[in-house]
């Protein structure tokens, strides 16, 4: 428990020397701890309202991109044909730069949440489509030959044996994509949001202000930690037995 805050005073400490000490870095590209902080003081309302608007973007799009992404890698898992067909596709659309799309988003749907929502989507739903593939197709042969032999059913065997034995790569792929829909929605907001921290970045930024875009950067990382470390709790209570029957040693 004393490693995190442990890791975070180095980080300070290290950052503390470089802008304050040693000043081997500009402050208009990184301002010293002690201004950002005192930006965050003078208005903290302000950042803590765009903080709330990025992280309902970021769970919204990440619960969109969830249940998109579980249905599509069910489908791609019990149908090798439209595994054959749309892997390749799946995989096209994965490979363009996200942040390419952002004009055509605006032109298409407008400023404003939908186009900060859909590059969130598009963003994390291919790591969540690939980990529910892959689970579902990579049951234990052990297993699936004891359904075999107790005469289960395809619904039974899929409900007890495949969905149980596929979760935890599912849960791999959920936290995969976690940080990347905080990735998205900030790329969002950046060239289509109305508010959110990306829109308070592009902001400060326009008017020289490096310790209010500075301040915003960390709350990103601080709301994307948050939202990952919820995600493992949940993991750790739908999942109980994976902890018990697995070992890091």
């Amino acid at each position: 428990m004393l490693l995190p805050p442990a890791g975070l005073l180095v980080a300070l400490g290290v950052w503390w020397l470089l802008t304050s000490v040693l000043t081997v870095v500009h402050p208009a590209l990184l301002p010293p701890p002690g201004a950002v902080l005192s930006a965050f003081t003078a208005t903290p309302a302000r950042f803590l309202e765009h903080t709330g608007d990025t992280t309902v973007e970021t769970v919204a799009g990440f619960a969109l991109s969830t249940v998109c992404g579980v249905l599509i890698g069910l489908s791609l898992a019990v149908s090798p044909l439209l595994e054959r067909m749309f892997t390749p596709l799946l995989v096209a659309v994965n490979a363009v730069p996200k942040i390419a799309l952002g004009p055509l988003l605006v032109g298409a749907l407008g400023w404003g949440q939908k186009p900060v929502l859909t590059m969130v989507f598009l963003l994390c739903f291919f790591p969540i489509v690939l980990s529910t593939a892959t689970g579902l197709t990579s049951t234990p042969a052990d297993l699936a030959e004891l359904a075999r032999s107790l005469d289960a059913s395809r619904w039974q065997m899929f409900r007890k044996v495949r969905l149980p034995a596929a979760l935890p790569q599912i849960f791999v792929g959920l936290k995969v994509a976690m940080p990347l829909a905080a990735i998205g929605a900030v790329i969002g907001e950046f060239q289509a949001g109305e508010s959110g921290l990306g829109y308070l970045i592009v902001q400060a930024s326009g008017v020289g202000d490096a310790a209010a875009a500075w301040v915003a950067i960390i709350l990103i990382g601080l709301m994307s930690i948050m939202l990952y470390f919820a995600l493992v709790l949940m993991e750790r209570f739908a999942l109980p037995w994976v902890r018990e029957t697995t070992t890091r040693d």
